[in-house]
């Protein structure tokens, strides 16, 4: 399934984003990233395999600037929430709607003086069988 890959995508196609965004954890330096978390759950499954399902993920920077993440994770906050549509590019899931279960907050600053805020969400998605629609 390519739905983290297609969220990820559309996250860098939002004009004027300071930062990339990559999948995985924060690296040493500034960076903006976005990764599953656990808890996600099928709503419903139905005999052909098709699965209407929930799934969380989170979008983390890191930054020594806060104004920056702030400004950036907000962003991204205010694209989710408007968010319509995903197209899946295997046809593996069909969007239905994300829901911005935390705004941006602030998790850390660590000794280098870097912070790191957070944004979670949840995805609902229908899931496909290995073979798509």
């Amino acid at each position: 399934m390519d739905f983290i890959e297609r969220l990820n995508n559309s996250v860098n196609s939002i004009k004027d984003l300071p930062v990339k965004c990559v999948l995985g954890y924060l690296k040493s330096t500034e960076s903006l990233v976005l990764y599953p978390l656990p808890g996600g759950k099928v709503e419903q499954a139905f005999f052909d395999g098709i699965k209407d399902q929930t799934l969380n993920y989170e979008f983390a920077m890191k930054s020594t600037d806060q104004e920056r993440i702030q400004k950036s994770l907000w962003v991204i906050q205010n694209y989710l929430e408007e968010l319509e549509s995903l197209e899946s590019g295997d046809g593996s899931f069909e969007f239905r709607e994300i829901e911005i279960t935390n705004k941006p907050y602030i998790n850390s600053e660590d000794e280098q003086g870097f912070y790191i805020f957070q944004i979670d969400i949840t995805a609902s998605i229908t899931t496909f069988p290995k073979g798509g629609k």
